[in-house]
């Protein structure tokens, strides 16, 4: 008699063998042994440790292992470079001196802001400034001046991306700084670390342009902001006047209307500051910097600059290696899929009438670096401009 093999689906059941059987179903929390379900701490007790469950023996709680990973991450990170280990081009490495005040200006994550110190804090010695940063301070027959336009409207990786443009600032120590589209929270950075610097803001909400000014070096004397009455983005023209090593100076900065379409707003606002630069009085010396949007064609239809205004990149002979501060072939942040090279970015100077006080003497592009994060500082590159101030 042939031997029968009984199936063990049930043949009448809508359900596929592998429904058939129900998984094992794991302990909800509530039928654990109390030994093995997660005790919280009472409000101040320490923490506890419990069995695991997974494992034999003990183990923390996870927040607090997690914790700890990250301390020890923010440790390691407070000792490297934002920039990658180079703030400046390759072939001039940072100083002994740049590095220690890298190493001794940290930026800790706890925090949530950047702490990189610019300068030496105020209410320190002299003895903690170098010996370098001294005899910069005491030659009076020099100073230099950025203008840079730090994309504050750029969000992604914005916190990487400041840290990197303070790295800047901080190997350059200029005695004037020009920023351009600058939000909120880079204004409270640069309040709270930019001790040694005298700081103007064109405006608090939105975006707007910055002024900053090296003290005691540069004296403050009075500021003024001219708004462009027909603007539809936010624009003005932040003025201030100064003294350096004796001689009277108006700057001026601006973020010109922006895009080809708004061409006829931006040729009005460069003709306001152009007519600004002209009735300040004539022993003054002016200096305008910013991002001016300017396409040549433009200032060519407004009749060119006028005879006592000078465009200091022409008067430097138009060197090639600092003429595009807006090119989309070598920076990558906005991942344009368009490339296009402009010099939206410049510096006009109208000298003092009664001699040749301050003389231009060089200009180069700041900013080429990309950052730990795979950006660079900002969709611009900035402008690092070094004038001769005869005594």
């Amino acid at each position: 008699m042939a031997s029968l093999r009984l199936s063990t689906v049930n043949p009448i059941s809508p359900f596929p063998p592998t429904a058939a059987r129900a998984p094992e179903r794991q302990p909800r929390r509530a039928e654990l042994p109390a030994a093995f379900r997660p005790q919280r701490p009472a409000a101040g007790e320490p923490w506890r440790r419990r069995p695991c469950r997974r494992r034999r023996g003990w183990m923390r709680r996870p927040g607090a292992l997690r914790r700890q990973r990250m301390r020890r991450r923010r440790r390691r990170k407070s000792h490297t470079w934002p920039s990658g280990g180079r703030c400046c081009a390759p072939s001039s490495p940072p100083s002994p001196a740049a590095t220690r005040r890298w190493r001794a200006a940290s930026w800790p994550a706890t925090a949530g802001t950047c702490s990189i110190d610019l300068t030496a804090d105020a209410t320190t010695s002299n003895a903690g400034v170098n010996s370098a940063d001294s005899r910069q301070q005491e030659d009076d027959s020099s100073f230099s001046l950025i203008t840079w336009n730090i994309a504050g409207l750029d969000l992604g990786n914005l916190k990487e991306r400041v840290r990197g443009i303070c790295s800047y600032l901080a190997l350059y120590n200029p005695d004037v700084v020009f920023l351009q589209e600058v939000i909120p929270p880079q204004l409270c950075l640069l309040q709270m670390r930019a001790g040694s610097y005298t700081i103007i803001p064109g405006n608090v909400d939105g975006y707007f342009t910055v002024i900053m000014l090296k003290k005691p070096r540069v004296k403050l004397l009075k500021h003024e902001i001219i708004p462009f009455p027909t603007t539809s983005m936010m624009r003005n023209l932040l003025v201030v006047h100064v003294s350096i090593s004796g001689n009277e100076l108006c700057l001026m900065t601006s973020h010109l209307e922006s895009t080809k379409n708004h061409s006829k707003e931006r040729m009005k606002q460069l003709q306001i500051m152009l007519n600004k630069m002209q009735k300040e009085p004539e022993s003054t010396t002016v200096i305008f910097g910013g991002d001016t949007n300017l396409r040549d064609s433009e200032v060519t239809k407004l009749g060119n600059l006028p005879n006592n205004i000078m465009d200091i990149w022409e008067f430097l002979g138009k060197p090639q290696h600092c003429r595009y501060t807006w090119d989309t072939n070598s920076n990558t942040n906005l991942d344009a899929e368009y490339k296009c090279k402009m010099r939206f970015d410049r510096i006009y100077f109208r000298p003092a009438a009664d001699g040749g006080h301050i003389i231009p003497r060089s200009m180069d592009l700041i900013g080429l670096e990309k950052l730990d994060c795979g950006r660079f500082p900002s969709d611009h590159w900035g402008l690092l401009c070094n004038f001769d101030v005869i005594l």
